[in-house]
């Protein structure tokens, strides 16, 4: 998929918003360094900057890391924004937390994706990966449509072996698409580097 194309679409390609599991799971931590891998325009690497986290953001769209520097500077907001493939950069062990939202790769890639941004947390750092459930298919709305691109909680927590899992489940999402509201479903697994 050209991500460099469909980003460089008038306006923003997703809503400005932060995602509501990001809210919801990271709204108690204490702010810390923060690294949001697959970025993609940067919304919710510029709600983590609102609220105090020192935030590198990484994406391999250079049109997404534009239009996410462009709104940041807009704010005021300090963010660090990489273009880098999310299967091959190797942040430093130095993240309070990494979040990985809709990441959709085959398996072997996302394996890798995982992996590094596994190694880029600190210890006592939180690992917050949420993306299209495989059931979002049949039973949801929206996403990719390509069920090996999905995943299960099991599939994600496979992927990161050692860290402790302090949730792995489905969970449900309202989506308005052109006038149609529907259920998305997505996988949530939050884990920690003890």
């Amino acid at each position: 998929m050209d991500w460099d194309q469909r980003y460089a679409a008038e306006g923003l390609l997703w809503t400005a918003q932060p995602n509501r599991f990001l809210v919801s799971e990271v709204g108690e931590l204490a702010p810390g360094a923060a690294l949001d891998v697959a970025c993609g325009e940067g919304r919710n690497a510029i709600w983590l900057a609102t609220k105090g986290w020192r935030v590198t953001a990484v994406d391999s769209s250079a049109v997404g890391i534009q239009k996410g520097t462009e709104l940041a500077q807009e704010a005021g907001l300090e963010i660090d924004w990489l273009v880098e493939d999310a299967t091959t950069y190797q942040p430093e062990p130095a993240f309070d937390l990494v979040a990985v939202f809709y990441l959709h790769l085959p398996h072997d890639q996302l394996r890798s994706a995982l992996a590094n941004a596994c190694a880029g947390l600190a210890v006592g750092g939180t690992l917050l990966v949420v993306g299209h459930h495989t059931d979002n298919i049949e039973k949801g709305i929206g996403g990719p449509q390509v069920p090996e691109l999905l995943y299960r909680p099991s599939d994600i927590t496979d992927m990161t072996g050692g860290l402790e899992i302090e949730k792995a489940e489905a969970v449900e999402r309202p989506v308005d698409r052109s006038g149609v509201t529907g259920i998305a479903i997505d996988t949530l697994v939050r884990a920690r580097r003890a």
